[in-house]
C-alpha cells in the first residue's frame, strides 16, 4: 500500500494537492540522482583567521556569558558590609584555576586531540571508546546515553539562564522594567526558537564579530578595575583557593557549585571540533577568550573589594551609569548567541543519537546549502521551547536557576572524562599509569564539583536530574526495543541466498523496471520482499537490495560511501554508508551508485519499504513499561520515505506486526 493512501487504502480528500507535491518531490529526486553527487565540504580549508572568529562566536558563546552570574553567585554566601580580602582572593583563585585545569588542560590541550575523523563531542568519544573496547559494552553505552541525556538538560537550561541574566541587567538601567523581566525574557526566547525553522546562516555571520567584541569589552572592563586594585593579581596563587576551602568547610559545597558556573559551555569546545578544527579553537581560547574571562573576574573582585555593596550585581555595576545601557544590550546579544549555539548543538546531538540507534527517526530539515551541519529538527525545537519557557516561569530569576545549572554541566564533564580514560587506556595511547596520573586529579576535581551541585537537588537541581532521567529512559527504551525487534526478525528471517536461488528457478511473472528493497542486513531476505511475493506473486526484472549502514565514524569517506555487490543478472546488493553525524539521503547515494556502475531508470523504479509495528505482550514490570514507550515512539517516528529522501509516489510500504 502506498504511503499516500488513507487508513483503509482510500485516497484522502487532499489527494489532488498531494499529487502536485509528489510530482515536485519526484522532479527533485530525479534531478538529484541524475546530477553529479556532491563532494563533502571541508570547512578547514577556510582561512585560519575566519575559523578563529567563527569559533569565538559559536564555541565560546556559552562560557563567555558566565561572568554575568558566576562570580555573583560565588560571592553571595560571603557577601556583607565587610567582605574579607581573603574571601575574594580565594574565590577568584578558584575561578581562575578551574578555567586552567578544566578548560585549558582537559579540553584545549587533551580532549581536542581525541577526535573521531576530526569530529568531537560526547557521542563521538563514545564511539571511539566502543571501538577501542573491540566489542559492545553496556558500561560504555550507559556512559554515552548519560552524557547525551545530560547535554539535552544543559540545552534547556542554558537559554533560560543566559537570556534571563542579561535582561535582569535592564532592571538596573530602568527600575520600572523589573516586573517585566520575565515577560521580556519569554518574548526573546520565543522569537529565538521561532526563527530556527528558517535557519541561522544569514545572521550567523555576525556571531563571531559580536562575541569577539564581547570578550574585548569583558577584558577591558576587568583591566580597568585591576589597574585600580592590582592586589587581586595575587589570586593566581592557588594557595588562596585552598586556604578558602580549608577555612570555610561549611561554605565549600555551596561555593564550588557556583564556581563551576564559570566553565559552563566548556563541552562546546569539544563538540564543535569538527566545525572549526583544533588549531582555531586553541588560538581563540589562548589569545582572546581566556584573557578576557580572567581579567573580568579579577575586575569584579577588585570592584567588590573597593565597594562591598556592589556584590549584588558585580558585573553590571562594574561600568559607569552612562555605559550600562550599552553593556546590557551587548550582554543580551551575547546571551542570545550563546543560546543559539546550544540549540544548534542539540540538533547535532539528536542527529548523532538517531544514527546510533538511541532515538527514533525525526524529520530533519537542512537550512543551508553551503553547510551540512546547519539543520533544524522541529520536534527538538518544540521540546526545548516548552522546557525553557517552563523554567523561566517557574524560577523567575537567574540566581534561582543557577542551582539547577551545575548538575548537567558537571555530569556531562565527568562522563566525558570516563569515556576518555576508557578510550586512551584500551587504545593503548598511553600506559595505564600515565592515564591515571593525568585523568585522576581532573576526575577528583569534577567529582568535588558534582558533589557540590548535588547538594542543590532540593533547591532546583531536581530539574536537571528529572530531565536527564527522562531523556535517558527514552533512549534506553528505544535502544532496547530495536534490539529485541532485530533479534526476533533474525529468528524468523530467511537467508537471502536461499531466496535468490529459489527465485532463479521460478517462473514467476516479471514486472518491467527496477525494485529497490530496503533491508537492514545483507544476509537475510527483506521482509518487504517476502510479503510482496506472497501478495503480488510477481517480481521486477531487476531487483536491488538496498542497505543503509551507519558507520562508527562521524562521516563517510567518498570511497566508503557505496558498496556494490552483483549477485547475478537480476539481483544486486547496494550498501550506502553514512557517518553518525550525516543525514541519510538515498537520492545522493544513488548518484554515487551510478558512478560505481549501478544501472537503473528512476521512472521505472519502485522502492519497497517494510514497516514493523511492535505489539506489547509483556503483562507487567519495567519491561512492559519500556515496551510501551518503544511502541509509542515508533508511532511518532518520522516516515522512512521522508527521512531517507525517497520519492513519495515511487514508494510501496508493506506493514507487519512484531510481538515484543
Amino acid at each position: 500500500m502506498s504511503n499516500t493512501s488513507g487508513p483503509n487504502g482510500q485516497v484522502p480528500p487532499s489527494a489532488k494537492s498531494a499529487e502536485s507535491d509528489t510530482q515536485g518531490d519526484l522532479s527533485a529526486f530525479l534531478s538529484t540522482v541524475d546530477a553529479e553527487p556532491p563532494e563533502p565540504s571541508n570547512p578547514h580549508k577556510q582561512a585560519t583567521s575566519a575559523l578563529v572568529l567563527g569559533a569565538v562566536g559559536v564555541v565560546y558563546g556559552d562560557i563567555g556569558t558566565s561572568p554575568i552570574y558566576a562570580f555573583r553567585e560565588a560571592i553571595k554566601p560571603v557577601a556583607g558590609d565587610t567582605i574579607q580580602t581573603g574571601h575574594v582572593l580565594g574565590l577568584l583563585s578558584l575561578l581562575i584555576w578551574t578555567l586552567i585545569l578544566i578548560v585549558t588542560i582537559k579540553y584545549v590541550f587533551i580532549l581536542l586531540r581525541a577526535d573521531n575523523r576530526g569530529e568531537g563531542g560526547v557521542l563521538s568519544l563514545y564511539m571511539l571508546a566502543r571501538q577501542a573496547m573491540g566489542r559492545r559494552s553496556l558500561v560504555v553505552l550507559g556512559l554515552g546515553i548519560a552524557g547525551a541525556a545530560l547535554f539535552f538538560g544543559d540545552a534547556v537550561i542554558t537559554p533560560a539562564i543566559s537570556v534571563l541574566s542579561a535582561v535582569e541587567g535592564a532592571g538596573l538601567v530602568v527600575p520600572e522594567l523589573v516586573p517585566w523581566v520575565v515577560p521580556i525574557t519569554l518574548g526573546i526566547l520565543v522569537a529565538l526558537f521561532a526563527v530556527q525553522r528558517q535557519g541561522t546562516a544569514n545572521i550567523a555571520f555576525w556571531f563571531g564579530p559580536i562575541t569577539a567584541l564581547w570578550f574585548v569589552v569583558l577584558g577591558g572592563i576587568g583591566l580597568w578595575h585591576v589597574i585600580e586594585n592590582p592586589a587581586v593579581l595575587a589570586a593566581f596563587n592557588p594557595v588562596w583557593g585552598v586556604r578558602f576551602l580549608w577555612e570555610n568547610p561549611g561554605l565549600a559545597a555551596v561555593v564550588l557549585g557556583a564556581v563551576f558556573l564559570a566553565v559552563t559551555g566548556a563541552e562546546a569546545l569539544y563538540a564543535d571540533l569538527g566545525h572549526f578544527g583544533r588549531r582555531p579553537i586553541m588560538i581563540a581560547w589562548i589569545v582572546l577568550v581566556f584573557p578576557g574571562l580572567v581579567l573580568n573576574y579579577l575586575g569584579q573582585g577588585a570592584l567588590v573589594l573597593a565597594e562591598p555593596t556592589m556584590a549584588a550585581h558585580p558585573f553590571f555595576n562594574s561600568v559607569p551609569a552612562f555605559a550600562l545601557p550599552a553593556l546590557v544590550l551587548l550582554a543580551t546579544a551575547a546571551t542570545v548567541i550563546a543560546a543559539q549555539a546550544v540549540i544548534t548543538g542539540a540538533y547535532s546531538m539528536t542527529l548523532s543519537a538517531i544514527q546510533l540507534g538511541l532515538l527514533p527517526r525525526m524529520q530533519i530539515n537542512h537550512t543551508s546549502h553551503q553547510q551540512s551541519g546547519q539543520i533544524y529538527i522541529a520536534a527538538i525545537n518544540g521540546a526545548l521551547l516548552v522546557g525553557v519557557v517552563w523554567l523561566v516561569i517557574v524560577f523567575k530569576t537567574s540566581g534561582a536557576l543557577a542551582s539547577a545549572y551545575g548538575i548537567a554541566v558537571t555530569g556531562t564533564m565527568l562522563v566525558t572524562t570516563c569515556l576518555a580514560v576508557i578510550y586512551v587506556a584500551r587504545a593503548r595511547i598511553l600506559p595505564l599509569w600515565a592515564t591515571a596520573l593525568i585523568a585522576g586529579p581532573i576526575a577528583l576535581i569534577e567529582l568535588a564539583f558534582l558533589a557540590s551541585n548535588l547538594s542543590k537537588v532540593l533547591h532546583g537541581g531536581y530539574v536537571t536530574v528529572i530531565m536527564a532521567l527522562a531523556t535517558a529512559a527514552l533512549m534506553v527504551s528505544w535502544w532496547r526495543g530495536t534490539q529485541v525487534i532485530e533479534a526476533k526478525s533474525i529468528q524468523k528471517s530467511v537467508p537471502l541466498d536461499t531466496v535468490v536461488q529459489s527465485l532463479a528457478k521460478s517462473d514467476m511473472a516479471e514486472v518491467p523496471g527496477t525494485a529497490f528493497y530496503l533491508t537492514p542486513s545483507r544476509k537475510v531476505a527483506p521482509t518487504a520482499l517476502l510479503h510482496s511475493l506472497k501478495h503480488f506473486r510477481a517480481l521486477h526484472e531487476k531487483v536491488v537490495f538496498l542497505t543503509i549502514e551507519t558507520l562508527r565514524s562521524p562521516t563517510a569517506l567518498p570511497e566508503e560511501r557505496v558498496l556494490l555487490e552483483v549477485i547475478d543478472d537480476r539481483f544486486t546488493h547496494l550498501t550506502l554508508r553514512y557517518g553518525f553525524m550525516e543525514t541519510p539521503n538515498v537520492a545522493h547515494g544513488l548518484a554515487h551508485a551510478r558512478r560505481a556502475g549501478l544501472r537503473f531508470d528512476v521512472m521505472t523504479s519502485t522502492f519497497f519499504v517494510g514497516r514493523r509495528r511492535p505489539v506489547v505482550t509483556a503483562r507487567f514490570g519495567l519491561g512492559q513499561l519500556s515496551d510501551r514507550v518503544f511502541a509509542m515512539l515508533t508511532r511518532v517516528a518520522a516516515d522512512p520515505t521522508d527521512y531517507f529522501h525517497l520519492p513519495r509516489d515511487r514508494v510501496v510500504e508493506l506493514g507487519y506486526r512484531v510481538s515484543l
